[in-house]
């Protein structure tokens, strides 16, 4: 007997070329079976193989019907706790809908051929990568070369600061019962053609209303990942969207300096927050990524010294933002981080500060 959770497929509303047949294969995708899903991927082949978490592996799947990419999720059912993952994914992921969360198209509960049972969640599909592959090319598999691995530009970590942000405000306080992501990270932000950021794997997700009661809170085990998972976590507290909050100035400070929070640099009492609170506000230049300051445009012939001068600090101005609002997201008191709606708000702001003293750079060059 095989069952089915049935997930939302949302439309894409760019341009009305799509072809009536290419719709009614999207809709039969909502109902897959095991064969299938082997069949796409080459029978979980390693060449398909896109990414590895804690509950399961991500394969690159295509449908033959009309050469539809997916990413197939599989759940590692060995693995304790991958059961309960499955199941708070398929809940947390059922009713939400905002552009900056990967979008599910169904999941698969059935058995495999040798009788044994098989779980997987079916995403779409972000040719882009994570985030991580983005921030630390280094370490990028040589099957994910062809994503064609670049630094990202200062305009383009404010966009995905910006959408990671926005996904997390949703989660908080328009949904219409409170999520948690728990385990906010650069490896679960995925990015799709236009590099637009999309929050993914809701495997360690829970519901405001859940941890809010003290003895289900308690019966927490994984609480994120080490580098990520806000202090308090350590201590036995509960998850809370304050401990999504510290995850997200994490992440930011990381997108802003490149350094993981568990660089080997970091011993004793010092750690990334402390690191980058330490160059606030004057020495920010000396610990961020040179790329923000100093890409192709400014080192263009076609600015003289003055507007190159003026270009680099318009944009010291805007990263030192950045960082500062890391810091205040990453605080050790939950109590004393910053609100995820004014995160949005600020960051906002420092992407039209940014783009309106380009703006007015790219006129005075062309004058």
């Amino acid at each position: 007997m095989v069952s089915f959770f049935i997930f939302y497929w949302h439309k894409r509303r760019r341009g009305p070329s799509r072809q009536p047949s290419r719709l009614l294969t999207r809709k039969t995708l909502l109902r897959i079976s095991y064969k299938s899903l082997l069949k796409a991927t080459d029978g979980f082949s390693s060449t398909q193989l896109i990414g590895v978490g804690s509950f399961g592996s991500v394969y690159k799947g295509v449908f033959d019907e009309d050469r539809i990419v997916v990413a197939i999720k599989v759940i590692n059912l060995q693995r304790q706790g991958a059961s309960q993952s499955f199941k708070a994914e398929c809940k947390a992921l059922k009713n939400i809908r905002h552009r900056n969360l990967v979008k599910v198209i169904t999941s698969c509960s059935s058995i495999d051929f040798q009788g044994n049972d098989f779980k997987a969640i079916v995403y779409e599909y972000m040719p882009n990568g994570s985030l991580e592959k983005w921030l630390h090319p280094e370490a990028v598999a040589q099957r994910d070369e062809e994503i064609g691995i670049q630094k990202l530009t200062l305009l383009q970590r404010i966009s995905i600061a910006i959408d990671v942000a926005s996904a997390l405000d949703y989660l908080h306080c328009h949904c219409q019962e409170p999520i948690l992501h728990c385990d906010l990270k650069p490896s679960n932000i995925l990015l799709d053609n236009d590099l637009s950021a999309h929050i993914g794997d809701f495997g360690l997700a829970r519901f405001h209303q859940e941890v809010s009661n003290p003895t289900l809170n308690s019966s927490v085990g994984v609480r994120g990942t080490i580098g990520y998972a806000a202090p308090e976590y350590g201590l036995g507290s509960g998850v809370s969207t304050n401990g999504d909050v510290y995850s997200y100035g994490i992440l930011l400070l990381e997108m802003e300096t490149t350094k993981k929070p568990t660089d080997v640099m970091f011993e004793g009492d010092l750690n990334l927050h402390r690191f980058a609170r330490m160059a606030l506000p004057d020495h920010v230049v000396y610990i961020v990524d040179p790329i923000l300051l100093n890409d192709g445009e400014i080192l263009a012939s076609t600015d003289n010294h003055r507007q190159r001068r003026t270009r680099i600090n318009s944009r010291l101005a805007c990263v030192n933002s950045m960082v500062r609002i890391g810091v205040a997201c990453s605080m050790e008191s939950p109590q004393d981080r910053m609100n995820i709606t004014n995160v949005v708000h600020e960051l906002q702001s420092v992407k039209n500060i940014l783009l309106k003293h380009e703006n007015v750079l790219n006129k005075q060059m062309d004058n």
